[in-house]
């Protein structure tokens, strides 16, 4: 079996460029700033000016060999651009919220001074649970890890969670029940290309995570096989060996329909059901409804597309199973997750090299990020709050009471819910941008309006900062150092490659300095770096599922990285989860999940009619916050649209690239059409980067998954109307 070449054997080229490289230029190994895969990448330093200049490929990290994306090339840009900001900003006229007018600049003194002060003032009338946290995961553990120490510590709230609910959690959720832990893959990246079929669902690989193209080209090299379900025809689902176009919200149906053809046509691996699983006689009953023709009815896939499918997979001496957003973003997403990682555990493809089961990691540290204090309900090292022995190993490590640990919370869209119902009344907002990023925008901007007070910290005055009575200058991601958990869930380390621009500072710098203003620098005041943090954090892991304490940055740099767990200095770390056969439950075994099929939770109907789902483009990243302002991806794609069918365009009289109105009931907006056979007839698809007026989730439903808090981006019911006017030539 041909491997493919981790190392490309380009030394003496290489070589030969350093030696004509500029003598002001240095190089700083690092990781990109943006998706889970968290490729390596060389940025270029002036030392006449220590700023960032450029970014060179990384041929000697395993992960994306050289590889990079067009946001990658363009990533270093974000840090010295225009629209930084350099100094605290504090708004004079509450009038103008919404708005990118009425701030000020002012000192960092002024701003924390209000910050204390208001924030006290909440507090003492309306109670500690009246402040809240809303966080994000493209940011480095140790400011992951600080921000929930933050919220419970400094600010004593209960109300913390992250952008990450919108991200992984249906995918966290679905792995805790069905394995007993959440790791994104139970497999490194680098036996993704030498296994012998590779099941992809709801993932638009080729452009949301495009450096992992040659591993899955090189499965059909090789011989081996590519499934994808997807509603549209992706540019991965061309390639396919077979493309399952199901309806937007049909997955489980899918998965089940599989999992019974597995299990009737001889598939399972009785041995290893038998040995290490539960559920399975409950799940074979409850799938056998699901036959081809059912599926088919349910999901609108071909009959012989699903026999096929499963089929190939059954047949597979080795294969992995993977996902993305396109199932996880659905008001059944932890379900979905299940019901597809039940594929691998009834054949017994899991547990090895070469098989298992991965999710694509949205954002830079979606994994980490949701590992150590930043979900609601969360602690350190993946404890829980719930749990009193949990409590007290945290609460050790920070110096405070269990008595003093504030309960669980809620999530993120539940906050936002509280906000506007005038039980959360104040906001500290930092790496996330909700007024583009959540589903249901005009309650969310009306929630986010009502506030009391909002602080917000970012380095540019995104969407959401607009509503913000201070903003904060933070630091880029090339600005500071610190580790992050890529997609396969290996810790690396970013490095810091300029000095911080103007007055920003760090994250956590920020923390520790308000905690002190805020009475509570006791429990801060020793953290004077970003490794002191990191110190901390690595301890308040230890004993937890997501061990990271043996992680340290020089074994990190020494191994290329260090998989969790990993819990002491003699580790090396886990590359493979569950060698051993072992599973993270009481009992040691996986559960196989019965899970009944449950339709989207909005329906077509006569009035909206279409079907709307929504996703990534390969220019773009997350609410386009950065991406955006960087010339280059701006002028590839400079505004979003809509796909439509050309017999849907012309049942409505729509001709390509006019504008429409797109509406549900919830929202509008008016798009320009991109007239595609890339997509169902009775689905349209838009692009989510865009903010304001343009913003596609001021029309996407609210409904969450009972787990996860997941709410379903994914699909609900929508309708078209043609607009008098026509696009501007």
């Amino acid at each position: 079996m041909q491997r493919v070449n981790e190392k490309a054997p380009r030394d003496k080229f290489f070589k030969e460029i350093e030696n004509v490289r500029h003598p002001n230029e240095t190089l700083v190994k690092t990781h990109c700033s943006y998706c889970g895969m968290q490729c390596g990448m060389n940025l270029r330093v002036d030392t006449r000016t220590n700023k960032i200049i450029g970014v060179e490929p990384r041929y000697d990290w395993p992960v994306n060999v050289g590889k990079m994306c067009p946001k990658g090339v363009t990533a270093y840009q974000q840090t010295n651009h225009t629209d930084r900001i350099l100094k605290p900003l504090i708004r004079d006229d509450a009038s103008l919220k919404g708005t990118k007018e009425g701030f000020r600049e002012a000192t960092w003194d002024e701003a924390y001074d209000l910050i204390a002060k208001k924030f006290t003032e909440l507090q003492a009338k309306y109670g500690k649970d009246t402040l809240s946290v809303y966080s994000g995961v493209s940011m480095t553990n140790e400011k992951c890890y600080l921000t929930g120490k933050f919220a419970r510590v400094a600010l004593q709230t209960r109300y913390i969670d992250y952008n990450g609910r919108f991200c992984m959690s249906s995918a966290a959720g679905g792995f805790l029940r069905s394995f007993g832990v959440d790791r994104g893959s139970t497999l490194p990246w680098t036996d993704i290309h030498e296994t012998d079929c590779l099941f992809i669902a709801g993932s638009n690989t080729a452009e949301c995570h495009p450096t992992s193209m040659f591993r899955i080209w090189n499965v059909q090299e090789r011989g081996g096989y590519l499934i994808v379900a997807d509603p549209r025809e992706t540019p991965i689902a061309r390639r396919a060996d077979v493309h399952l176009d199901l309806r937007p919200g049909t997955d489980l149906a899918l998965a089940n329909g599989i999992l019974n053809l597995l299990i009737q046509n001889g598939y399972a691996d009785k041995d290893f059901v038998n040995n290490h699983t539960n559920g399975f006689e409950e799940t074979k009953e409850l799938v056998k409804e699901f036959t081809p023709e059912y599926t088919s009815e349910i999901t609108g896939i071909a009959v012989e597309k699903i026999i096929r499918a499963a089929e190939i997979y059954g047949k597979a001496p080795n294969a992995v199973v993977m996902f993305a957003r396109g199932i996880e973003q659905q008001h059944k997403g932890v379900d979905n997750v299940s019901a597809y990682t039940n594929m691998a555990l009834v054949t017994g493809k899991i547990g090895r090299p070469k098989a298992g089961v991965a999710t694509f990691t949205g954002q830079g540290n979606g994994q980490g990020g949701r590992e150590h204090g930043q979900k609601s309900d969360l602690l350190p090292g993946y404890r829980k709050l719930t749990n009193p022995k949990h409590v007290e190993e945290v609460c050790k490590v920070w110096g405070i009471t269990p008595e003093e640990m504030p309960q669980p919370g809620v999530s993120a869209y539940e906050m936002i819910e509280l906000m506007e119902q005038k039980t959360i009344r104040g906001l500290y907002l930092l790496c996330s941008n909700p007024a583009v990023s959540a589903p249901n925008l005009n309650l969310v901007r009306k929630a986010l309006k009502s506030l009391d007070f909002m602080v917000c910290v970012d380095f540019y005055l995104s969407e959401s900062a607009e509503f913000a009575d201070v903003v904060l200058p933070t630091v880029t991601w090339s600005e500071d150092e610190g580790t992050v958990t890529n997609l396969e869930g290996r810790i690396i380390k970013i490095n810091k490659a300029q000095e911080p621009l103007g007055e920003s500072k760090s994250d956590w710098q920020i923390q520790v300095e308000l905690s002190e203003r805020l009475g509570r620098g006791k429990y801060f005041s020793h953290l004077k770096t970003a490794r002191d943090v990191a110190d901390e954090f690595r301890l308040a892991s230890k004993g937890g599922y997501a061990d990271y304490y043996g992680a340290t940055w020089d074994k990190i740099d020494k191994q290329d990285g260090v998989f969790w767990p990993c819990r002491d200095e003699n580790d090396p770390g886990t590359p493979h989860m569950f060698l051993d056969k072992k599973f993270y439950h009481p009992d040691g075994k996986a559960k196989i999940c019965a899970l009944p099929y449950r339709p989207p939770a909005e329906e077509p109907d006569a009035t909206y009619p279409l079907r709307l789902t929504t996703g990534r483009v390969v220019f773009h990243y997350l609410s386009g916050n950065q991406t955006r302002r960087i010339q280059f991806l701006r002028d590839m794609c400079p505004e979003p649209y809509v796909e439509v069918h050309p017999e849907t365009a012309a049942k409505y009289n729509i001709e390509h690239e006019e504008y429409v109105r797109l509406f549900t009931r919830r929202g509008e907006a008016e798009y320009k059409v991109k007239i595609t056979e890339a997509i169902r007839k009775d689905t349209v698809f838009v692009p989510y980067h865009f903010g304001h007026d343009k913003s596609i989730n001021l029309l996407t439903i609210a409904a969450l998954d009972p787990m996860s808090r997941m709410p379903e981006f994914k699909a609900c019911a929508a309708q078209i109307e043609k607009l008098a006017r026509k696009a501007v030539q």
